[in-house]
């Protein structure tokens, strides 16, 4: 009876197992410096298919396939290898950046398809920024310089420089810095507010870059516009002046307008003269025969 039930017990451990290929990466994300070598670590196993057919998918606004058939497509071809399942592309760039798959197929396995992801970011040093420094401003103005690096990964902070001291805003200063957005901002500008300007970015990637260095004047207003100004002032004083007075005299009851008197008898006119009489014209006519 042992016998028979160890028999049974071994039997039914024998049973049919599902086997499936298994895909896996020991480093799913992946940081490289530009112009370096990124490598895609893709590992697997199968059960029974010994000769499994590998691919490699970037996935962006579609798919494109980088490894297929055995061979590289596009770009990849002439700076790519792969080693078993892992993908190596050299001097990687910002266009690298992104999301890859790898996909084994064994089609002798019962689950025969396994994927891994890896993403890769490219990481790029700081370049030159873009500096917008206006020549001129009239004083009093309020004014926002601009500064931008759109090609540094990590996104790049910035740093504002006159006559190469660095501007540190604090709550007495009459400007302020967005180290992430790379404004500077002027409020009523001064005669002590002329100088050089220039901007700086950096990252945790290198060195940081700096825009050359522009000159921004502070002028005085023209006599003309001065005087436009002063003439605008006063024209807007009198209007208001002339406002006020009128609503004082209204509610003192200076401006009440003075209610006419109207007849209401209608007019009549004279009835005309009567015409003359008959009797009249006989007499007149009697007399004349008579004579």
């Amino acid at each position: 009876m042992k016998i028979l039930a160890l028999l049974l017990f071994s039997t039914i451990l024998q049973g049919p197992v599902c086997e499936s290929v298994t895909v896996s990466s020991s480093k799913p994300q992946v940081e490289v410096h530009e112009h370096t070598d990124a490598v895609l670590f893709c590992e697997f196993r199968t059960e029974r298919d010994q000769n499994p057919r590998i691919e490699w998918k970037k996935k962006g606004k579609g798919v494109t396939f980088v490894y297929f058939n055995n061979k590289f497509t596009g770009p990849y071809a002439a700076r790519a290898k792969i080693e078993g399942a892992t993908l190596t592309i050299h001097s990687v760039t910002l266009k690298d950046s992104g999301e890859y798959r790898c996909e084994v197929t064994a089609s002798e396995d019962h689950v025969s398809l396994g994927e891994a992801t890896v993403t890769l970011s490219v990481l790029v040093p700081p370049h030159v920024p873009s500096c917008d420094v206006p020549s001129s401003v009239f004083i009093g103005a309020d004014l926002e310089l601009l500064c931008k690096d759109k090609l540094s990964v990590p996104p790049a902070t910035y740093s504002w420089y006159k006559d190469n001291k660095p501007l540190k805003a604090s709550g007495d200063t009459p400007y302020s810095v967005d180290t992430k957005k790379g404004t500077l901002k002027l409020k009523g500008v001064s005669k002590a507010d002329s100088g050089m300007y220039r901007c700086e970015s950096s990252n945790s990637v290198g060195a940081p870059k700096s825009c050359v260095a522009q000159q921004l004047k502070v002028l005085d207003y023209p006599l003309n516009m001065t005087i436009l100004i002063v003439g605008a002032c006063g024209f807007v004083a009198l209007v208001l002046f002339c406002c006020i007075c009128v609503c004082v005299c209204r509610r003192r009851g200076c401006c009440k307008k003075s209610k006419k008197t109207k007849c209401n008898k209608p007019y009549n006119p004279p009835p005309p003269p009567p015409p003359p009489s008959r009797n009249f014209r006989s007499y007149k006519q009697t007399q004349s025969f008579m004579i």
